[in-house]
């Protein structure tokens, strides 16, 4: 069988080349192009286009390179028509991926979408575009099943995807390239410039406060080692590239930028502060249209504060210092540790990707 997957993110590299591996195992003449990354492409999927080439951030950006999206997306028409896929698999990403199903269901091809859009948060609008453009949806957060019911859409809740990626890193000793005996705080600045230029300056301005800490970051593959020492004023600071769930192993505490990062922090176990700051008119005009309470989906699946949120105006030098020091207090460590606990039952269990592929399978059999 023929498989077109888009993905337009790191994550979705992540999580689209485990189902790849598991649909490997059940359909031994499966065929797949993608738009993803390497990941996908180390799983024999045929790259069609890079997700660095498709990853803008923010409402101002995405407008400044609306040109270049509206030629991706002719030419991702152009692609699937060429090639006639059996099935298109959407992983996230949903600007661009629900244009692409919209498309497909005109032409007769079927339509799954892997991990939903976040249309709980803002423009819950989309389900009946999802409705209408997708044959079966596949959700990853528990209260996502519950949220489409309420449009009579039935979804299939498979567990989250971490939990497998997780797991296999935390049965394993560390293989950090960098040795110290000092404890470490890990940052995690986000992978896209302009959040690593903002939220990096503030995060390291904690290293003056914890001198005993060795400060480690992780690097985004994408970004250069130069880069990141333009924010660096001393050589105590380690940078570490393709090795975040090495350093979250190995690390006291982390200060994380908001996104997917947060929950793989907490299922390693890592007591956190989510930081994040954005551009004043993008935050302005998603304060508007945001729908939910929280912005860590660490947050959002407890559906309480377990981890503090420092956002925009919040996120400063005093703030965090204050939190930081509650993280590395015993008592306060170990009501969060307790919390991650329960945090980890909610999601489901592990085998997410064999779950999705074999339902997939199924559905198209």
């Amino acid at each position: 069988m023929n498989y077109y997957i888009i993905s337009g993110e790191a994550s979705g590299d992540l999580h689209a080349s485990n189902l790849i591996k598991e649909l490997k195992v059940l359909d031994t003449n499966a065929q797949f192009r993608c738009w993803g990354g390497d990941l996908m492409k180390e799983q024999g999927a045929e790259l069609v286009k890079h997700y660095r080439e498709l990853a803008f951030m923010g409402f101002t950006e995405v407008l400044m390179n609306l040109r270049t999206i509206l030629k991706n997306i002719d030419f991702c028409k152009k692609d699937i028509l060429k090639h006639k896929p059996d099935v298109l698999i959407l992983v996230d990403y949903p600007g661009f991926n629900l244009r692409i199903a919209e498309f497909a269901k005109t032409i007769g091809i079927k339509v799954f979408y892997y991990i939903s859009p976040q249309i709980w948060a803002w423009k819950q609008s989309r389900v009946h575009k999802i409705k209408r453009v997708v044959d079966k949806m596949f959700v990853i957060l528990p209260f996502e099943k519950e949220f489409y019911q309420h449009f009579n859409y039935d979804v299939d809740f498979v567990g989250h995807p971490l939990l497998d990626a997780v797991e296999n890193y935390s049965n394993q000793p560390s293989t950090l390239s960098i040795q110290t005996d000092k404890k470490i705080i890990a940052l995690l600045p986000g992978s896209r410039k302009q959040e690593i230029a903002t939220m990096l300056p503030i995060m390291l301005s904690m290293q003056k406060y914890y001198c005993n800490y060795l400060f480690v970051i992780a690097g985004a593959p994408s970004q250069s080692k130069e880069f990141y020492q333009t924010f660096i004023s001393n050589s105590d600071v380690e940078i570490v590239y393709n090795q975040t769930y090495q350093l979250l192993q190995k690390a006291e505490v982390a200060l994380v930028t908001s996104g997917t990062a947060t929950l793989e922090t907490a299922l390693f176990g890592v007591p956190e502060v989510v930081c994040y700051k954005g551009g004043a008119i993008s935050y302005a005009i998603a304060k508007r249209l945001v729908k939910v309470k929280y912005i860590s989906l660490v947050n959002l699946i407890m559906d309480k504060e377990i981890v503090k949120e420092l956002i925009q105006g919040e996120l400063n030098e005093t703030n965090l210092k204050v939190e930081l020091d509650k993280l590395l207090n015993p008592g306060t460590r170990n009501k969060l540790l307790a919390d991650y606990a329960v945090l980890v039952d909610k999601l489901g269990g592990s085998g997410a990707s064999k779950k999705t592929a074999s339902l997939m399978i199924n559905y198209l059999k």
